[in-house]
């Protein structure tokens, strides 16, 4: 009898987060899988940012816990195994693209499979041969998204965590960082999170709703349809209302 080997899982249990007398998450729990990108979908403010905070070890969580499950096995996620790729790009300004890319690939390279040349790497996301040796300080909004994005690609790590990574990029870019992300999903377990519902239906394998704290799946089997839609929207709505009161 053929073994299938079971896929990754990440599981939070009971995952909750206060400031002041506000509650941010309520007691989440969800069991994302690998291979999947899964659209973390609500509104501005509804706790997107704070729960993948929590999740990176940013910021401390109130209770519950999360870890990786293979196998049947639960273990806790490594510092290493997870990538964070903000919605504004953080890379050292003071170097080239390539002296960033060379240093990271040096001080990873022991848990990085299959080292590739540089410009492999920088022809993965487009960047022109003109701009490789430019500094980070003089590439555009779009290209430090792509850097950033493009280490975490390389690091290839179990759980990754995108926040709004393309709200404010072009489209052409926008629609290049979104075959990256389907052509890498195979091995990782990716939460990307976005306040854009169209976003997230034409990207994601599965969509998640944050609203009230809490973590809702949505069926996305009739996503075309008015329903569909009229379902998330009235559920946005109502999380603004909550926040006006």
């Amino acid at each position: 009898m053929e073994i299938r080997e079971e896929n990754t899982r990440f599981v939070i249990e009971h995952l909750a987060k206060k400031y002041d007398k506000k509650e941010v998450l309520r007691d989440i729990s969800f069991t994302f899988e690998e291979g999947k990108i899964y659209g973390l979908l609500g509104r501005n403010g509804a706790g997107k940012t704070t729960l993948f905070n929590c999740l990176n070890r940013d910021v401390p969580a109130d209770g519950g816990q999360f870890y990786l499950v293979r196998d049947g096995r639960p273990r806790l996620l490594r510092p290493e195994e997870i990538g964070y790729v903000l919605s504004t790009p953080t890379v050292p300004e003071f170097l080239t693209g390539r002296e960033f890319l060379k240093f990271f690939v040096e001080i990873n390279e022991d848990s990085i499979p299959d080292i590739q040349p540089l410009d492999t790497y920088f022809d993965m996301i487009g960047i022109e041969e003109e701009d490789r040796d430019r500094l980070l300080r003089d590439y555009s909004h779009g290209m430090k998204n792509k850097m950033q994005m493009l280490v975490n690609m390389i690091a290839k790590p179990k759980l990754l965590l995108l926040d709004e990574p393309l709200t404010s990029l072009d489209v052409v870019v926008a629609e290049e960082m979104k075959q990256l992300l389907r052509a890498d999903k195979k091995d990782t377990i990716i939460i990307f999170s976005t306040h854009i519902m169209d976003l997230a239906l034409d990207l994601c394998d599965e969509i998640v709703l944050l609203s009230h704290g809490e973590l809702e799946a949505v069926n996305k089997e009739n996503m075309d349809s008015k329903e569909f839609k009229e379902r998330i929207l009235e559920a946005l709505k109502e999380e603004e209302h909550a926040a006006d009161i």
